[in-house]
């Protein structure tokens, strides 16, 4: 087989890295606008990773702990005014895992991949190709696979299969089969905060206007961090007018006693958010995985998760496929069936949630604690709910 990644970002990293591993007979060629010698150490937006995100990046080999916070402890809770605060505590040593999960930064995640897959290159010349610093302008399907334009030469270049792995930003996005812009903004960056800092907690605050999440970072020399991201609807979003202190006070007032006394905050970069999926992952020969196939609100921190997700079953679905003389076409027909049960639960969750708040009805905030209080109360519940967010369904 003749397999054409496109995009070298984590989902298309990790997908590549994979194949060249569990698809021994194939040739994998891995494209990226990306110069080869660009360094994205030093990229420091922030990622977060459920436990079976990590687990699959150490079986990789690409796991840098000493890169990352981990996550312990997810507090999640409702801020006034309200008649039901409501809250959750979802703990690691009350599952039985280590972690629920972990944050790094962009970079600390994907320069380990790349110099893996790099690595991997050099001892297979013949069979795995580096193709950074080369645009993909078109795909083409054709009856027995697709032909891509790079470029790079007159002709067009045949493979099997093309994964589309370049999902970007919902702004920058062409409209997929189902978009909906919720007109809301994200705000991301970073907050300083007295000693102890969150230590391992991440904490999840449902606000009158939307979801305001911190994720604890490695400390640096200055102290305790955490990233910030806070979701406001566009119309009601004054936070480019505010001054740095205003928006540490704004801040510190939706957030819990739980996340301590906030000292500082970075500059703030603004996203629109919305919902783009596909309603199937593949077209012909063309598949795509991760915020190419279903770009989230991140209320809910699993668009990455759910992309490495996708990038395993289809590694897992062709290498079953090898094994049990099952034609290509079989094989990767099977995989938007497999891929429902995750997908479709965790699209249609986080579109209800972000769409929850631009509803102002009566009493909506009193459910929506009591709606927290109960899980709570309700071990098994919460529990599954919690596996489902650290392994997917």
């Amino acid at each position: 087989m003749n397999l054409a990644v496109i995009g070298a970002g984590p989902a298309g990293l990790a997908l590549a890295l994979l194949a060249a591993e569990r698809l021994p007979a194939a040739q994998i060629h891995l494209f990226d606008t990306r110069p080869l010698d660009r360094d994205i150490s030093g990229d420091a937006r922030t990622l977060a990773l459920n436990l079976g995100s990590i687990r699959l990046l150490q079986r990789l080999h690409a796991w840098r702990p000493e890169a990352a916070q981990a996550i312990q402890t997810v507090h999640v809770s409702q801020a006034p005014p309200s008649p039901v605060a409501g809250e959750v505590r979802i703990r690691a040593a009350d599952l039985g895992v280590p972690q629920l999960g972990a944050v790094l930064p962009y970079g600390a995640l994907v320069a380990p991949l790349q110099q893996r897959w790099l690595a991997r290159a050099v001892q297979e010349p013949q069979r795995l190709f580096t193709r950074f610093g080369t645009a993909v302008h078109a795909i083409r399907s054709e009856a027995s696979g697709v032909e891509l334009d790079s470029g790079e030469g007159p002709l067009v270049e045949r493979f099997d299969l093309a994964v589309v792995a370049e999902g970007g930003v919902f702004a920058e996005q062409d409209r997929k089969r189902i978009s909906s812009d919720y007109h809301q903004n994200a705000w991301v960056g970073s907050v300083r905060l007295a000693a102890p800092g969150l230590q391992g907690l991440a904490i999840e605050r449902f606000t009158r206007n939307g979801p305001l999440a911190l994720l604890p970072l490695p400390d640096d020399a200055q102290g305790p961090r955490a990233a910030l991201v806070w979701c406001l609807p566009q119309a009601e979003d004054d936070l480019a007018t505010l001054s740095d202190a205003q928006r540490l006070v704004v801040i510190q007032q939706q957030l819990p006693a739980a996340a301590g006394r906030l000292t500082g905050i970075s500059a703030l970069k603004c996203f629109p958010l919305g919902l783009n999926a596909e309603t199937r992952l593949l077209q012909g020969r063309t598949l795509r995985i991760g915020n190419a196939a279903q770009t989230l609100h991140p209320v809910a921190g699993q668009g990455l998760n759910l992309g490495l997700r996708d990038a395993q079953a289809l590694v897992d679905a062709l290498r079953e496929a090898a094994e049990t003389a099952v034609d290509l076409d079989t094989a990767l027909a099977r995989i938007d069936r497999q891929r429902a049960p995750d997908r479709w639960p965790m699209i249609a969750a986080t579109d209800f949630l972000a769409r929850s708040f631009a509803w102002r009805l009566p009493g909506l905030p009193a459910l929506r604690g009591l709606a927290l209080a109960g899980l709570e109360l309700a071990t098994p519940l919460k529990s599954a709910i919690a596996r489902r967010m650290m392994f997917g369904g």
